[in-house]
């Protein structure tokens, strides 16, 4: 009887360990509010997500060491080419800024991406697992949130943006 008391104590701890752990829940705690906004000047490219209001943009927190990133770059950038009304920006953080730009010679990519030195970007937004990804509609507003890699191209999410979009 005794150790069943234990065993049910451990159960109890990892519940409340995994509860408190969990913070990706299905239902963001930022959808249906004003997304956060910020100015962002790498020395190379530079984005004022404040001056994307009135498009739909798609803002998405990356780094080069993470592989679900990399696996859906080549999705947001035909969803791009398919959908140039709405503004795909890549923030990258994580890594030096030498990491970076060196990863962007050997693998150039065709989207806006910036690199935040300080990582105040991903903060504003509670990111910090990457890729998180959101939907930010014309009014500035947080739509939806994206965890993990995408298919930025199926034709749910194409259809999504479009009618976001128009």
């Amino acid at each position: 009887m005794r150790g069943l008391g234990w065993i049910a104590r451990g159960v109890v701890v990892l519940a409340a360990v995994a509860a408190v752990g969990c913070d990706r829940d299905t239902t963001p705690q930022q959808l249906e509010k004003v997304a956060p906004t910020f100015v962002l000047n790498d020395g190379q490219r530079s984005v004022d997500i404040g001056k994307l209001k009135g498009k739909v943009v798609v803002l998405s927190f990356w780094a080069t060491w993470c592989a679900p990133c990399i696996e859906e770059m080549p999705s947001l950038e035909a969803l791009q080419r398919q959908l140039p009304q709405v503004q795909i920006v890549l923030v990258a953080s994580q890594e030096s800024f030498t990491t970076y730009t060196g990863y962007l010679q050997r693998h150039p990519v065709s989207l806006l991406t910036v690199f935040d030195e300080n990582q105040t970007s991903n903060a504003l937004y509670g990111s910090f697992r990457f890729p998180e990804t959101y939907v930010i509609d014309k009014g500035g507003v947080i739509r939806r949130k994206f965890i993990g890699p995408q298919d930025w191209t199926s034709p749910a999410m194409v259809k999504y943006l479009a009618k976001l979009s128009s």
